[in-house]
């Protein structure tokens, strides 16, 4: 049982209903997460102000973006992030045995990438320390400065969202992905 009831446009705050409005054109519904968030329109503002920036100012395509979100939601244990990206990963053109492959840590079928999910990754788990090995590969990868700075924050939005999840319990509205209980 979530702690916190999930919103409809109609009866969130009147300051969250655009925002809500807006994720429901972009995704076809309103996710459980975003209903909990409407509760405090500061919470969905700040989730939608970073969601806003990258579309604005990333770099990282839709496969790149997911893949980062897998492997956080991964790290940070979060099955509705996991499931939620899962299907977007997929969309975005993932096969689901990729999709489980980020997940776990042991994509392989391109290093590069994968060397920027270990600097993710570590982030995510290690309070924002990365270990020198772990940036000199992701350098030696030739991922630039500007690159790694921006994924500090793709795996912040997931971070804020992953421990949104745990902190409300948000029950799980998608399709649960491969290997959750």
């Amino acid at each position: 049982m979530p702690r916190i009831p999930v919103h409809t446009i109609d009866s969130a705050p009147e300051e969250a209903r655009e925002t809500l409005r807006g994720l429901e054109k972009q995704l076809g519904t309103v996710l459980n997460i975003h209903g909990e968030m409407a509760h405090a329109p500061v919470v969905l503002a700040a989730y939608d102000g970073m969601q806003r920036a990258i579309a604005e100012h990333g770099g990282f395509d839709a496969r790149t973006r997911e893949a980062i979100a897998l492997a956080v939601g991964a790290t940070n244990h979060c099955g509705y992030c996991q499931s939620a990206h899962t299907a977007a990963g997929r969309a975005a053109g993932w096969s689901l045995e990729e999709t489980v492959d980020i997940r776990s840590g042991s994509f392989t079928a391109d290093p590069r990438l994968g060397a920027l999910l270990a600097v993710a990754r570590e982030i995510a788990a290690d309070k924002g320390e990365v270990a020198d090995a772990t940036w000199d590969a992701a350098r030696q990868a030739e991922w630039s400065d500007a690159e790694l700075a921006e994924l500090y924050t793709h795996v912040m939005v997931n971070v804020f969202t992953n421990y949104f999840n745990h902190y409300a319990e948000t029950e799980l509205d998608v399709p649960r992905a491969p290997g959750l209980v």
